[in-house]
């Protein structure tokens, strides 16, 4: 929870499945206006095999990856957003945003911002590269995957058996695809940001990490809202 939150429950996770699209899209599109190719496009790349293993439609991928590269006619552009601030209970957090329409995304931050503060925290974060991966077999030792990789640093597998593997921001492609050599199935790879001083969750009393788990929900149901990255820690 330290690098990115994750909303839970069966019915988040239904609901999510849709945005997870729309989200994928928008980064697809965004990728591919530097080339259609997903080979000389690293970006690309990385977009397409998160979408696939999403199981998005060919269709809608492929239509995504043309409208990007200008290929329909179509004029779509996204800006990148970010805002920064706390949560309830003073969790930093970072919100990363892809919008067509600033005019409309900066105010309905503000707006959900209000149960927390809009504030700079991005000093308490580092930009690095998020490589998500689980063990493709049983005796997979991912400590080591991560040293042979080139990784920076992993937090070990969380409930679901996944781990994160910490890269430099420009080291992304390189250990993402040096992984599967060493045992390790890539999930997604992105760059994204990782708390220096997350707060425990331990620490906080049920009802107060209840406030940041909505607040945290909130934010993520925002439509140009594409990743949100909270200092919060189990």
């Amino acid at each position: 929870m330290g690098a990115q939150w994750k909303a839970k429950g069966k019915a988040q996770v239904a609901d999510a499945k849709g945005k997870l699209f729309g989200k994928l899209v928008k980064e697809i599109i965004v990728a591919a206006r530097a080339g259609a190719d997903p080979a000389g496009n690293s970006r690309l790349r990385m977009a397409v095999e998160q979408a696939r293993k999403a199981s998005m439609p060919k269709d809608t991928l492929e239509r995504a990856i043309k409208k990007g590269a200008g290929l329909t006619g179509e004029s779509i552009n996204y800006d990148v957003a970010i805002y920064e601030g706390y949560t309830p209970h003073r969790v930093p957090v970072m919100v990363e945003c892809l919008t067509d329409n600033l005019n409309r995304t900066a105010p309905e931050m503000r707006v959900l911002f209000r149960k927390g503060q809009m504030s700079a925290v991005a000093w308490d974060f580092d930009h690095v590269g998020m490589i998500e991966g689980e063990p493709a077999s049983a005796d997979a030792d991912m400590e080591l995957a991560a040293i042979e990789a080139g990784a920076q640093d992993f937090e070990p597998g969380d409930e679901e058996g996944v781990t994160l593997f910490i890269t430099d921001p420009a080291d992304l492609d390189v250990v993402s695809k040096a992984l599967p050599a060493q045992g390790v199935t890539v999930l997604s790879a992105k760059l994204g940001y990782k708390a220096k001083n997350p707060v425990s969750a331990a620490s906080l009393s049920a009802e107060a990490l209840e406030e940041v788990q909505n607040f945290l929900a909130a934010i993520d149901a925002n439509d140009d809202v594409q990743h949100v990255y909270a200092g919060l820690v189990d």
